[in-house]
């Protein structure tokens, strides 16, 4: 008997390499979220920066490693078109944040840019996308299973790294268990 693993959701991980990128961000994020009180969306106990980010010319490095990444993407997916960054925003969560579970409308793939994350300070969680598979919870043998039987999967945040998924993909952001703030970077690439 052979097996075939049909609908696999693609998550892409990338680590960046930048000497000086994350202290600039967490520089210009703070600064910023110091004289706009932001907005709210999924973020509890956080601070939620208006979704115009990618237009501003101090964030300008890090769009474009995140169009880098987004080619690559685009080009292991087999799509026929060029990446459009449709928005981008920074989040902090405080001591106590955390975002609630969401998905991105009207995008093609969203994704996280880690600029700082104490340990504890919440992981990315994405949940299976499948609705029919939650009827069925199988007793299953002692042990570590395969990645493609998870029903959830925990990204512990990690300065200088980006994940991306279909943003259709459910997820959310956990309960920020440091002292300290997690910084981070949000978008969303449009479907041209």
């Amino acid at each position: 008997m052979f097996r075939e693993l049909h609908f696999p959701t693609p998550v892409y991980i990338a680590d960046i390499e930048h000497p000086t990128l994350n202290q600039e961000l967490e520089r210009d994020i703070v600064a910023w979220s110091k004289q706009d009180k932001g907005i709210v969306r999924t973020n509890v106990q956080g601070w939620h920066s208006h979704t115009t980010m990618q237009d501003l010319p101090e964030y300008k490095k890090l769009v474009d490693m995140l169009y880098a990444c987004q080619k690559t993407i685009y080009d292991q997916e087999h799509l026929d078109s060029e990446p459009v960054l449709g928005n981008m925003w920074a989040n902090i969560n405080y001591p106590g944040g955390f975002n609630r579970p969401h998905l991105h409308p009207n995008a093609l793939f969203s994704g996280v840019y880690w600029i700082k994350a104490p340990e504890k300070s919440g992981n990315l969680m994405l949940y299976e996308p499948r609705q029919g598979v939650q009827c069925t919870m199988p007793n299953r043998k002692e042990g570590k299973l395969p990645p493609e039987l998870w029903r959830e999967v925990h990204y512990q945040p990690k300065a200088g790294t980006i994940v991306m998924f279909p943003a259709w993909l459910w997820h959310e952001v956990k309960l920020n268990e440091s002292n300290d703030t997690r910084i981070s970077v949000s978008f969303n690439f449009l479907q041209q």
